[in-house]
């Protein structure tokens, strides 16, 4: 029984992208998420100030912001805009593979050298569709909604399977690069290994010949 109970928490916690982390006033946090194509990313943050008299973060003022960039494969840019100091953004890949999202201050005259800290939660495929909202607006029963999910999952399943197809695709074409560019640096070596012998046998024939010794 305690084991399952660990492992239920493992697999729980496994599913959990929250965290937190501290910037300052011109600093920019990226986070790299490796996602498959056609696939919903929503993130949710919360900016809190650091109060010098109490140590601690206190709910940030309304007029600090979140500047919110996130980047494809290819560095094109597919969402950049200014939130508040609490929100939620949220994208869908057009392309497999790595996003960079990246976070910072829109204002820096509201920090006053202090720290801002953000909690931030990225849930990706089907941890990002709010069930209860989707039940509501289309009439689902219970029966409807627990199947809608298994569905929305079956789907995420297939998305991530092709998308470690692609990653292994990707990762034979580059093998095979590799491969063929030491197979290629090796031959270059041993053709200039052996124009340098005949070379110097050349040389050594004519300086022979020179002193008159063959």
């Amino acid at each position: 029984m305690f084991s399952f109970t660990v492992l239920t928490l493992l697999s729980y916690l496994s599913l959990s992208s929250a965290l937190y982390f501290h910037i300052s006033e011109t600093e920019r946090k990226c986070f790299i998420e490796e996602i498959p194509d056609e696939t919903l990313v929503v993130g949710n943050y919360k900016c809190e100030l650091h109060d010098p008299k109490t140590g601690g973060f206190m709910p940030s003022s309304p007029g600090i912001g979140m500047h919110v960039e996130i980047r494809d494969p290819q560095e094109k840019i597919i969402l950049s805009k200014v939130y508040s100091s609490e929100g939620k953004f949220s994208f869908t890949s057009n392309l497999p593979g790595e996003h960079v999202i990246c976070l910072y201050s829109n204002t820096t005259k509201w920090f006053s050298g202090s720290q801002l800290r953000v909690h931030l939660d990225i849930q990706v495929g089907e941890h990002a569709v709010d069930y209860g909202n989707v039940a509501q607006k289309e009439k689902l029963t219970e029966l409807q909604l627990r199947l809608r999910q298994l569905l929305d999952q079956v789907e995420q399943i297939s998305k991530e399977q092709n998308y470690q197809r692609y990653r292994e695709e990707r990762f034979r074409q580059t093998s095979e690069s590799t491969n063929q560019r030491v197979l290629w640096w090796s031959i270059s070596q041993t053709v200039i290994l052996l124009l340098m012998g005949f070379w110097q046998m050349r040389h050594l024939k004519s300086f022979f010949q020179a002193k008159k010794l063959v």
